[in-house]
């Protein structure tokens, strides 16, 4: 059975992993100060719009999922014919619509497939799973991650299905953000309560900076620090103790907001790698999406993996 995948392009995975893995990125159309940027996790677009220098302005863009006729028309005139089996992976449903706008183009597609598919002289079942990874950015990467590497092992479908959801029940995707009134302006945009006005002035008074989690599509501080360095440092030492203490899936992702050459010189982020390295994990390394920086800001960190579930010890 030829089996493939599809991700939401506010899911950070290296391009050379997207690529070596075929994976079908769905676009997000990002319009902002008069400009539009298609964020289909092109390197030259991310590129584009950091050069910009859109900065706070970026907080009133309007973003634009793939809708469900665009997702129909993606699986009847290509994927239906270039596979069998598609897993569709998105962005917790929480935050984003997209997830439900692959669900419902996946009935009109289950039920046209067999129009597209018998002309071409290919017969058999379609088949089409949609997965919420439960988390949002780099966070959603231990479950793309696995879905690949059990395609390649030509696991059956139903037995990918059951994994995957499990991975996504115990990804935890954190996130640092160095400008927290920018947060704060993009929360009350899109009429998110979860970053308060008298939070987000006294820690930018502070220079307090929040670590946030999302884990299982919810979203709120687990910690904090004084200043963004020092953030760095406890997210990154935290997540080599998480590493050492054993994953789900022997990988950790980190995305950043801007040049992906500022992650590696982070406070921290050298124990990370060491940690990874001496445990046989993969670390990958992204840039965050556009829709991901107009989301927390340019310069926010974002990590994630799977692990048995365990309080936050920041």
């Amino acid at each position: 059975m030829r089996m493939g995948l599809t991700m939401d392009a506010a899911c950070d995975l290296p391009q050379a992993f997207v690529q070596e893995h075929r994976i079908t990125v769905m676009p997000i159309t990002v319009k902002v100060d008069g400009e539009t940027f298609m964020d289909d996790r092109d390197p030259a677009e991310i590129q584009r719009f950091i050069n910009r220098r859109l900065g706070n302005r970026s907080h009133s863009a309007e973003t634009e999922p793939t809708t469900a006729e665009e997702v129909q028309q993606l699986f009847l005139k290509r994927l239906v014919l270039e596979q069998d089996c598609m897993f569709c992976l998105t962005i917790t449903a929480t935050r984003s619509p997209i997830h439900d706008n692959v669900v419902r183009a996946s009935f009109a597609v289950l039920r046209g497939y067999r129009e597209v598919r018998e002309p071409a002289g290919i017969n058999g079942p379609f088949l089409m799973r949609v997965i919420d990874t439960r988390n949002i950015f780099a966070g959603a990467a231990p479950a793309i991650w696995e879905a690949a590497r059990l395609i390649a092992a030509d696991e059956a479908p139903a037995t990918i299905r059951e994994r995957l959801n499990h991975i996504a029940n115990h990804s935890y995707g954190y996130m640092l953000p160095r400008d927290l009134y920018y947060l704060r302006a993009r929360a009350k945009k899109k009429n998110d309560r979860s970053v308060g006005l008298f939070s987000a002035v006294l820690g930018s008074a502070l220079d307090i900076k929040p670590i946030l989690r999302c884990f299982r599509g919810e979203t709120g501080p687990v910690g904090k620090a004084r200043g963004f360095e020092q953030g760095a440092q406890q997210l990154f030492d935290y997540a080599a103790a998480r590493v050492r203490a054993g994953l789900l899936v022997p990988v950790v992702c980190a995305s950043y907001g801007g040049d992906l050459a500022v992650l590696s010189h982070l406070p921290g982020y050298t124990g990370l790698r060491t940690a990874c390295e001496e445990c046989g994990v993969t670390l990958l390394e992204a840039p965050m999406s556009i829709t991901g920086m107009v989301n927390v800001g340019e310069g926010a960190v974002t990590l994630g993996f799977a692990a048995e579930e365990h309080e936050a010890a920041f």
